[in-house]
């Protein structure tokens, strides 16, 4: 498929592997193949399991190019929220398997999944935007407010504190937390299990649930085009 997404198709669950360098940096070229591999498993008619590396899922976007400029940054930004909205729409069900630290973007990939497992360990997850000097994006505000718990939700996007992965399953970013050397076998259960679901139902139920956020999402999109920050 790509070396940047690998796409391995077993059973009708397709998985997804980013690697892309030592942080698994979101690049155009990263979404690109990663929209690609989501064409492939709808062709498929697969669900999907997304993941990284070990110790990483990713640490968010490409910063070579977030410096680059201010329209490489808007159109990076633009890709990945469009992206995300994407995810939150796919038609069949999306399972993360975060194999440690999910920051900014990799967080985002984890509020955009249907079901999310991570591992114990000493490893962070959150949105850091703040911590380097980025004003939230509206996709991000947004993504957050729908997807966090109320009382996570100030202290991720406002005054960007990461947690482990135990307050992650707390703070809404994780559905689970395993023993890393399980996290494959957790990731494929549930997707095994989610083939019991009636995949038309679970589109339109998906879609019908989320009809207002994703209205949002396409607000907040048009919104950080004209101005990011």
């Amino acid at each position: 498929m790509s070396d940047l997404i690998s796409y391995q198709l077993e059973d009708g669950i397709a998985t997804l592997t980013i690697s892309n360098g030592k942080v698994n940096a979101i690049s155009p070229d990263v979404i690109a193949a990663f929209n690609a591999a989501l064409d492939q498993a709808e062709a498929d008619r697969a669900i999907v399991i997304i993941t990284g590396q070990p110790g990483i899922l990713s640490g968010g976007y490409d910063l070579k190019v977030m410096t680059s400029g201010p329209q490489n940054a808007i159109n990076l930004v633009a890709a990945g929220s469009t992206l995300a909205r994407r995810m939150l729409s796919h038609p069949y069900p999306i399972i993360v398997a975060c194999p440690g630290h999910a920051v900014a973007k990799g967080a985002f990939i984890l509020l955009s999944a249907d079901y999310r497992v991570g591992v114990e360990g000493p490893f962070s997850i959150g949105l850091n935007e703040v911590l380097i000097g980025m004003t939230m994006h509206h996709v991000g505000i947004e993504l957050a407010r729908d997807r966090l718990r109320k009382n996570f939700f100030n202290r991720s996007v406002i005054n960007g504190e990461m947690f482990n992965p135990q307050q992650a399953l707390e703070a809404g970013f994780l559905d689970a937390v395993v023993a890393p050397e399980e996290l494959m076998n957790a990731a494929k259960a549930m997707a095994t299990q989610m083939k019991k679901v009636n995949m038309t139902a679970h589109k339109n139920t998906k879609l019908k649930t989320r009809k207002a956020f994703l209205e949002t999402l396409d607000a907040a999109i048009e919104l950080d085009k004209q101005h990011l920050g």
